[in-house]
């Protein structure tokens, strides 16, 4: 079976949606046609996992990492609730899912030049009533979370400066961009080296929220959660966060730049 044309509001330039049976593809013109093939076999999650370079990524869910020909490394993820209720809700979603909302928030992001993965693509499946579930498929970077990397930095304070004050430059280029992230916790920080310096890169956009750009709020709200996270992993001895980098993330963080505005494709 082949996927066929579909109509669909709002699918962003350079994206092609197309459909099969209960299932929408939504996906970058030059990673289309690949992930149609992919879906002929399954769920792009299920097939993700039985490609034989497959690498798993423990988190809400398992993501798994393979290649795309035509676009390189990728990680797909299947999205999941998280919070109390998510032994009831699981994987479904009111349809259309987050995922739209991700894909438009990662291209607001990225020209915003605020460094969040690209988003490849995502497959939404048919459930029961007004449901849905849904597959994510964004562009891998090579690095690490921001406890992963602090930890692996342990004996060089000049490494641990270096990323204290990347994730700081994270900060600052979403307080010029007016980006309120509600649940940004130190595991939705990836660190990733650019030559011999390290870049800190946004991840789990669905929820952000944007408020005016330069807005002290953002700042502020972002800072303090990020806070209450590294907190909560300083209690369970998982990170300790020294106050010079604390003060150099913080300072770093509260310099916002002008408000960007770049092309989304060409951000980074």
């Amino acid at each position: 079976m082949k996927f066929t044309g579909a109509t669909v509001h709002g699918v962003p330039d350079g994206y092609r949606a197309s459909a099969r049976g209960g299932t929408l593809l939504v996906a970058r013109d030059d990673a289309h046609d690949a992930l149609a093939g992919a879906l002929c076999s399954g769920t792009l999650h299920a097939w993700a996992s039985h490609q034989p370079d497959a690498c798993a990524f423990e988190g809400r869910t398992v993501a798994w990492a393979t290649r795309l020909p035509s676009a390189g490394g990728i990680v797909v993820r299947h999205s999941r609730h998280g919070g109390l209720l998510r032994g009831i809700t699981r994987d479904l979603f009111l349809a259309p899912s987050r995922a739209p909302r991700e894909l438009r928030v990662a291209l607001r992001l990225r020209a915003a030049l605020v460094r969040t993965p690209d988003v490849i693509g995502y497959a939404t499946y048919s459930a029961p009533g007004p449901f849905c579930r849904a597959d994510v498929v964004t562009a891998q970077i090579a690095g690490a979370d921001l406890p992963a990397a602090w930890v692996a930095a342990a004996k060089d304070r000049s490494a641990r400066l270096g990323i204290a004050r990347a994730t700081g430059a994270l900060l600052s280029s979403m307080h010029s961009a007016g980006v309120v992230h509600p649940d940004l916790n130190a595991k939705n920080i990836l660190v990733a080296r650019s030559g011999d310096e390290a870049e800190a890169w946004l991840l789990d956009v669905d929820r952000v929220r944007f408020v005016r750009p330069g807005d002290r709020r953002a700042a502020d709200m972002n800072l303090a959660r990020l806070d209450r996270s590294l907190g909560k992993l300083r209690r369970m001895g998982a990170i300790d966060i020294d106050a010079e980098s604390w003060e150099a993330l913080q300072s770093v963080a509260r310099a916002a730049a002008p408000p960007a505005t770049a092309n989304a494709r060409g951000a980074h």
